[in-house]
């Protein structure tokens, strides 16, 4: 007898000990796009960004985007940082078969955490892979969560000054995360969230986009949220433009900073967007950096 084929197995939980944190990085979701280039660089920079996926001995055309909310638990408080895709392609028409259904509530699920369980929701950034799973069917999913937003991300959105690729974004904004504001902290960089969690500025990618330290019994870990968009190309070449940064050139300058700041003081990093379980470090190279993925350092 022929045993059917089993699929995807790619793991979609990890989790360990920062000092007396537990940190779990869950994947919500993955999609697999078209254009490495010109998503990376536009046109003009195609021959040296497929030249470098070659190098890297990965597809110069198409590449897996995940998505990768994490959990910290404090010990008396668990903290969500993003909230995935949620239900936004079966909720929001224009979406429709464009992302994947998130599934962060269900993984979450089989940790033993229910959403009621949260008690601290933090959005880096307003885009909607990062909001998409604050509201079902008009009701807030952390029910009981008092919400993070970074003040100057918050009134970004608000003041819906943007250009017009984000129009429909901002409308998404409007719906799922300003009527939460009641409920919210609105922080500035250097803010403390709870004890060892901090706001670090790191916006580029979106106009008040935050980063955060996360550091227990002298073990730290840099959430850098989108910072990185893909890690070949933004760690190999920070200097190359993301068609999804808003503004370019602050987000060029923002990952060369954040990347220096994770080689000198060398943090462990965990990113919305690197290979899962998204979490490694940074070593520096001859002209840019290296991601280098986690083995066994944070299981001693």
């Amino acid at each position: 007898m022929v045993i059917p084929a089993r699929g995807d197995l790619q793991p979609s939980i990890y989790g360990f000990k920062l000092g007396r944190f537990e940190i779990t990085t869950i994947l919500d979701s993955k999609i697999v796009r078209e254009g490495l280039s010109p998503s990376h660089g536009g046109p003009t920079m195609a021959q040296e960004v497929q030249a470098l996926a070659r190098a890297n001995r990965i597809d110069p055309f198409r590449y897996e985007h995940p998505f990768i909310p994490i959990l910290v638990h404090t010990g008396t408080q668990l903290v969500l940082f993003d909230t995935g895709n949620g239900a936004l392609q079966r909720e929001r028409e224009p979406l429709r078969g464009r992302l994947p259904d998130g599934r962060l509530v269900e993984r979450m699920g089989q940790l033993g955490y229910r959403p009621e369980d949260v008690d601290i929701v933090v959005i880096t950034h307003g885009h909607p892979d990062h909001i998409g799973g604050l509201m079902e069917a008009g009701a807030p999913v952390f029910p009981k969560a008092r919400y993070v937003f970074g003040a100057a991300e918050f009134d970004f959105w608000l003041r819906g000054e943007v250009r017009e690729a984000r129009q429909f974004n901002r409308e998404l904004f409007m719906q799922l995360a300003a009527p939460l504001a009641d409920r919210a902290t609105f922080v500035k960089p250097g803010d403390e969230i709870v004890s060892g969690i901090r706001a670090v500025d790191a916006a580029g990618h979106s106009p008040g986009m935050m980063a955060y330290l996360i550091e227990s019994e002298g073990r730290r870990l840099l959430n850098w949220a989108d910072t990185c968009g893909h890690y070949v190309v933004s760690l190999q070449r920070p200097d190359i433009h993301l068609d999804v940064d808003d503004d370019k050139e602050k987000a060029a300058a923002t990952r060369q900073r954040m990347l220096d700041m994770a080689v000198a003081e060398e943090l462990f990093v965990t990113g919305y967007h690197m290979p899962f379980p998204g979490i490694g470090f940074v070593e520096r190279t001859q002209g840019g950096y290296r991601w280098v993925p986690l083995s066994y350092q944070l299981s001693l």
